[in-house]
């Protein structure tokens, strides 16, 4: 719940405020701009980059800053891609109060259509492996249909005029669910590092694009002729984003900490500024939508546009270097080390379950292991402590996320997983993708 709010919810609170801004100050500045312009800036800069925090996080000693910096990051680049593309297809040269009703709904129409499309082309290929099952055969078919159709998923979605970014990433999200467990452990592995790779080459080239873009001397040569209109943009672009970013974290984390009965469960200050600081850099999409917006086939002869374009680069180089720089000692300053953070766990006798006790154990393959016959959930115990999870009105109401996620298992154990396969619900055979012994999991965990 709280990385949706601060993927989704946040990102249209920072989009708007961005947007608010460029318009109030670019009209100072004499920069004339049409309101889809405007409205662009605000998509452009609402999507961050946080893969300079993530290097530096530990998510064995700090998994829910962790969870919230990673989840956060990659609802916030669909969010601004959808927006960007909602603002793109409407016309919004008769703006009012129904064309803003429709804008809002274009981008709802979209979410949930590149969602769904994402879903169902996971859903396929979970199918398609578990019913043909390649596996006995070759290890590169089953490869090659995991990869080739996340990427029919992300051409869909572009032919269809929808979110690829979005489509591809449920899609992801329900084949690691579904599909992965339905192939043998050498595809696994093989997946595992050949999507791994392929990120890792492509975050490169993306860096190096960037750079190279940095010098290219034509944009400058339009804004040579008044670089101190330049230098305004981009500090008042930069300070946009601080603002919009500190403009939901704070009041976001302050709401989500209400729904917090444990102290270690809430996002206490110093995480607070961690995830602030997560997301002041700009990158990759931010420059795909500058130039999208702002270029023709990359190039641009308007005055206006050349400076939006330079003051992107400023902004992201700028934000990148700086900021990526100032991370690492900034996170080591406000997070305790990990011997620090297990003495705190273990000189805390109140210490969450969420910390001791997830809330689907690695053995767990089924709600039946999770829970017992009469609707209350088993007692698992955990250093001499027995934990319940009631499973009731109250629960819903004092712990809803824990209850959703209850009634989904039982949805997903009696209906998807049979039909789509998953952990548990694939036969074994020779070669068959079956897990690994329970007990020789939790012994190479104790170790």
């Amino acid at each position: 719940m709280t990385i949706t709010m601060f993927g989704a919810l946040g990102t249209m609170i920072s989009f708007t405020i961005i947007s608010l801004g460029a318009m109030a100050f670019f009209k100072k500045m004499d920069i004339t701009l049409d309101l889809g312009d405007y409205l662009a800036i605000g998509a452009i800069f609402a999507a961050t980059d946080s893969v300079c925090t993530l290097q530096v996080l530990s998510q064995d000693e700090t998994p829910l800053l962790y969870s919230l910096v990673f989840g956060e990051g990659v609802v916030n680049d669909a969010t601004s891609v959808v927006i960007f593309n909602a603002v793109q297809s409407f016309d919004l040269s008769n703006l009012n109060t129904m064309a803003a009703l429709k804008l809002v709904g274009s981008f709802i129409y979209l979410f949930i259509t590149s969602t769904v499309l994402g879903v169902v082309t996971g859903l396929l290929s979970a199918y398609v492996i578990k019913k043909l099952y390649f596996g006995r055969h070759s290890t590169d078919r089953e490869v090659a249909i995991m990869m080739l159709m996340a990427y029919l998923s992300y051409m869909v979605a572009e032919l269809t005029d929808l979110s690829g970014i979005l489509t591809v990433f449920f899609c992801g999200i329900v084949m690691s669910h579904y599909t992965w467990h339905n192939v043998t452990e050498n595809s696994r592995i093989t997946t595992k590092h050949t999507f791994a790779t392929l990120s890792f080459v492509a975050e490169i080239f993306i860096f190096l694009y960037v750079g190279m873009d940095a010098l290219d001397i034509e944009k400058w040569r339009f804004v040579s002729s008044s670089p101190k209109t330049s230098f305004s943009v981009s500090a008042t672009l930069l300070g946009l984003t601080l603002v919009g970013r500190a403009a939901f974290v704070f009041p976001l984390s302050f709401l989500s900490n209400l729904t917090k009965k444990h102290p270690h469960e809430k996002i206490d200050f110093k995480q607070q500024i961690t995830v602030w600081w997560a997301g002041l850099m700009r990158g990759a999409v931010s420059m795909a939508l500058a130039y999208n917006q702002f270029t023709r086939a990359g190039h641009t002869q308007d005055r206006a546009n050349a400076i939006l374009i330079t003051s992107t680069i400023t902004v992201v180089l700028f934000s990148t270097v700086v900021f990526g720089l100032m991370t690492k000692p900034l996170v080591r300053f406000l997070m305790p080390s990990s011997k620090q953070l297990n003495r705190m766990i273990s000189s805390d006798s109140f210490v969450p379950n969420s910390y001791s006790v997830p809330l689907l154990g690695e053995g767990q393959d089924s709600v039946a292991e999770l829970f017992n016959d009469n609707g209350q959930s088993s007692e698992v115990h955990d250093g001499g402590r027995a934990i319940l999870r009631p499973s009731s009105l109250r629960m819903l109401l004092t712990k809803p996320t824990h209850t959703v996620h209850h009634y989904w298992r039982k949805f997903d154990d009696a209906f998807m997983r049979p039909v789509f396969g998953g952990r548990g619900f694939v036969p074994f055979v020779p070669g068959s993708p079956t897990e690994q012994n329970v007990q020789q999991w939790q012994g190479e965990a104790k170790q």
